[in-house]
C-alpha cells in the first residue's frame, strides 16, 4: 500500500511539472491582455466579472470538460488528439464517408498543434522577461535579446534529451505554484470580498450589461486554458488519477489565487495593468521572481516542444508523413526522442513570431485560434466516441457535447477577431503542415496504385521459380515490401542482376496500426511458403518504436533463426517521377517527389544495422 501511495505521489508532481507547465504560466499574461483591450473600466463589478469569467472558464472547460469526461476517452491508456481522432474513427468504420472527414478534420486538428507549438514558447519565454521591465524601463531593449537566447539554449540542448534535468521540472513547477499562489494571496489578504467573485453571478451580470464588450474579451479571457489539451494528451504518461488530483490539489487552486490577487491588486492600483503578474511582488522580489518565471516557461515550453517530438512520430506511423530522423535520447525510456528537423524548423518559426511580434501582447493576439480549434475538434471527436464507442443515448450525447460545443464556438468565434492582428499566424503554420500531410497521404495511395499495376503476385511467381530454381547462397535474405504478397522489387532486382537466391527469404510488410500500442505477442504473422521461404507481417501502433531485428527474432519460435552476420535486408528505393494525368496536380506530384526523395533512409527508421543493407533502386511514374 506504501508503494502505492509513494508512485501515486510521484506521479503526482511528475504531472506537475509536464503536464500543466503550459497552463501554469498563463497567469503572465491573461489578465494583462483582458484589460489591455481597453474596453473593461477599472469599477468593482467590471473586475469581479472578469475575474468570474476566468473561474467560470477554467471550471467548465479544463475542470469539467477535459479533468472529468475527457481522460475517460484513453486509447488503450493513451490520449490525445491523435488517439482521439483513431477510437473515433473506429468507431464509425462502418460509415467510410465520415470517417473519411473525420480524419481530415483529426489531422487539421494535429497540425493546429505546431501553430501552437510555436507561439507557446516565444509568450511564455518573453512574457517571463518582461518582468525586467517591470525592473526598469531602461532594461526594455535587453528583453527580445535574453528571450531569443534562451530560446536558442532551450532547442539546443534538445538533443541531449531531458533525462537528467526532468526530474527537475515537478519540484520547480511545485516552487512555482507555490509562490504565485502566495502572490495572490498577499493581495487577497488586503481585500480577501475579491472571493466573492467565484460566483458565476458576477460573470451573468458583467456579460449581460456589456455583451459586446464581453465577446471581444473572450479572446483573452481563453488564454487561462491555454495547455488544456496537455492535460489529455500526457495521460499515457502520468494516468488519469495522478492529473486529476494534480489539478484540483496543486494546479488549479494556485492559479484561481494568483488571479484573484491579480484583481484584487488591480482595484487597488489600477496603474498596475501594464504587467499584473510582476507587481504582485515586492521590489526587491522582482528579479527572483523574473529567474524563476523563465524557468516555468522553459519546462512549458519543454513539454511542448517534447510534445511536438511524439505527436511527429505518431502521424509518421499513421502515414501522413514522410520518415524523419529520430534519435532516442534515453536507453531507458524509449519515448525519449529528438527529432532534428522538427527542432530546428520549430526554433526558425519562433525567432520568427518573436522578431514579427516582439511582445507577448502581441503575441498574444496570434494565440487562442489554434487552441480553441483544438477544442473544438476535441469536442466534435469526442461526440462520435460517447456515441458510437461507448453506446451511450443519443440525448444525452447531444446534451453534454452541446453544452462544450456551445462553450468552444463562444471561444472560437471570438478569437476569430484577432485573425488580423496575427491570429493568421499559426493557421498558416497548420495550414502548411496539413498541406505537406495530405499531399504524403495522396502520394502515398498514388505510389502504392502505380507499383500494385505492375506487382506480380508472390506465391504463384515463387511457385514459377522454383521449377528451374535459380543458384542459392549461404545466409538469409529480407526483402521489405510496402504491401503483402506481391513481389518486391529488390528481389526482382536482385535475380536480374546477381543471379542468386538467398538460402532463407523472408517477404516482410510493416504494417502500422491505428492503436497505440501492440505487444510482442501480437508483432509478427508469419506463413511459411516452401522452400525456406516466408511470408512475414510486422505490426506496430502509432507510440511503438519500430526495431525490425528485434522483431524478426521471434520467428526462432517458428524454426527460422537469423544470423546478424549472415542477414541481408534488400530494400527498393522507389524514385518518384510526376507526370501530367489524372493524378494530383503536377505541383503537388512534385511536393511529394521531394518529400520522398528526402525523407529518412528506411534502414535507419526501421533500426537496421547499416553493413547488412542493400538498396536497389528503380523510377515510378505517378
Amino acid at each position: 500500500m506504501q508503494n502505492s501511495k509513494s508512485s501515486l505521489a510521484g506521479l503526482t508532481v511528475g504531472a506537475i511539472g509536464v503536464v500543466f507547465g503550459d497552463i501554469g504560466t498563463s497567469v503572465l499574461y491573461t489578465v494583462k491582455e483582458v484589460f489591455a483591450t481597453g474596453h473593461v473600466q477599472f469599477t468593482h463589478d467590471n473586475v469581479y466579472g472578469v475575474l468570474s469569467l476566468i473561474f467560470w472558464t477554467l471550471t467548465i472547460i479544463v475542470s469539467v470538460k477535459y479533468v472529468v469526461l475527457v481522460l475517460r476517452a484513453d486509447n488503450n491508456g493513451e490520449g490525445g488528439l491523435v488517439a482521439m481522432l483513431t477510437l473515433a474513427s473506429r468507431a464509425v468504420a462502418d460509415r467510410p464517408r465520415l470517417r473519411h472527414w473525420m480524419l481530415l478534420v483529426g489531422i487539421f486538428g494535429t497540425c493546429l498543434f505546431y501553430g501552437d507549438g510555436v507561439i507557446t514558447p516565444a509568450i511564455t519565454v518573453l512574457g517571463a522577461m518582461e518582468g525586467l521591465e517591470v525592473m526598469s524601463p531602461e532594461l526594455t531593449k535587453y528583453v527580445i535579446p535574453l528571450t531569443l537566447l534562451v530560446l536558442f539554449l532551450l532547442f539546443l540542448f534538445q538533443k541531449q534529451g531531458t533525462a537528467g534535468i526532468g526530474k527537475f521540472f515537478g519540484p520547480v513547477m511545485l516552487l512555482w505554484f507555490a509562490t504565485i499562489a502566495a502572490l495572490g494571496l498577499l493581495h487577497i489578504a488586503r481585500h480577501p470580498e475579491i472571493l466573492w467573485a467565484v460566483s458565476p453571478h458576477y460573470a451573468w451580470v458583467f456579460a449581460l450589461h456589456n455583451p459586446g464588450i464581453t465577446f471581444i474579451i473572450l479572446g483573452a479571457v481563453v488564454l487561462c486554458v491555454t495547455g488544456g489539451e496537455a492535460l489529455y494528451a500526457d495521460m499515457g504518461h502520468f494516468g488519469k488519477r495522478p492529473i486529476r488530483l494534480a489539478w484540483f490539489s496543486i494546479a488549479m487552486p494556485a492559479l484561481v489565487l494568483n488571479y484573484f490577487g491579480q484583481g484584487a491588486l488591480l482595484l487597488a492600483e489600477p496603474e498596475a495593468v501594464k504587467n499584473p503578474f510582476f507587481n504582485l511582488a515586492p521590489e526587491w522580489a522582482t528579479l527572483p521572481l523574473v529567474c524563476l518565471a523563465t524557468a516555468a516557461a522553459v519546462i512549458a515550453s519543454q513539454a511542448l516542444i517534447s510534445g511536438a517530438f511524439s505527436v511527429t512520430k505518431q502521424v509518421i506511423q499513421l502515414g501522413f508523413l514522410p520518415r524523419l530522423q529520430i534519435q532516442h535520447t534515453s536507453v531507458h525510456d524509449k519515448g525519449q526522442i529528438y527529432m532534428p528537423f522538427v527542432n530546428w524548423g520549430l526554433f526558425v518559426l519562433i525567432v520568427l513570431a518573436v522578431g514579427m511580434f516582439r511582445s507577448s501582447g502581441n503575441l498574444a493576439a496570434a494565440y487562442g485560434i489554434a487552441v480553441t480549434t483544438d477544442m473544438l475538434i476535441t469536442t466534435v471527436l469526442t461526440f462520435f466516441v460517447v456515441r458510437y464507442a461507448w453506446k451511450l443515448p443519443l440525448l444525452l450525447c447531444i446534451g453534454a457535447s452541446g453544452l462544450f460545443f456551445t462553450v468552444d464556438i463562444l471561444f472560437w468565434s471570438s478569437n476569430l477577431l484577432k485573425l488580423i492582428h496575427g491570429g493568421w499566424f499559426p493557421l498558416v503554420i497548420a495550414g502548411a503542415v496539413f498541406l505537406l500531410m495530405v499531399t504524403w497521404r495522396d502520394g502515398r495511395a498514388l505510389l502504392t496504385q502505380a507499383l500494385q499495376d505492375q506487382a506480380l503476385d508472390l506465391k504463384d511467381f515463387l511457385s514459377a521459380l522454383f521449377i528451374a530454381p535459380p543458384t542459392r547462397v549461404e545466409g538469409a535474405a529480407v526483402f521489405l515490401t510496402s504491401r503483402d504478397g506481391i513481389v518486391p522489387n529488390a528481389l526482382l532486382h536482385n535475380l536480374k542482376h546477381n543471379k542468386v537466391l538467398h538460402g532463407q527469404n523472408l517477404f516482410v510488410t510493416v504494417q502500422n496500426h491505428e492503436v497505440p500500442w501492440i505487444g510482442m505477442e501480437k508483432r509478427l504473422e508469419a506463413e511459411a511458403l516452401g522452400n525456406d521461404c516466408w511470408r512475414v507481417i510486422v505490426n506496430y501502433g502509432f507510440k511503438n518504436d519500430y526495431d525490425l531485428p528485434k522483431a524478426l527474432s521471434l520467428l526462432r519460435e517458428q524454426g527460422v533463426d537469423l544470423n546478424p552476420m549472415t542477414t541481408s535486408y534488400f530494400l527498393s528505393r522507389d524514385i518518384v517521377t510526376p507526370t501530367l494525368g489524372v493524378g494530383m496536380a503536377l505541383w503537388r506530384e512534385k511536393l511529394f517527389a521531394q518529400m520522398h526523395h528526402s525523407a529518412s533512409a528506411a534502414a535507419e527508421f526501421l533500426n537496421l544495422p547499416n553493413n547488412a543493407v542493400v538498396e536497389l533502386g528503380s523510377k515510378v511514374e505517378i
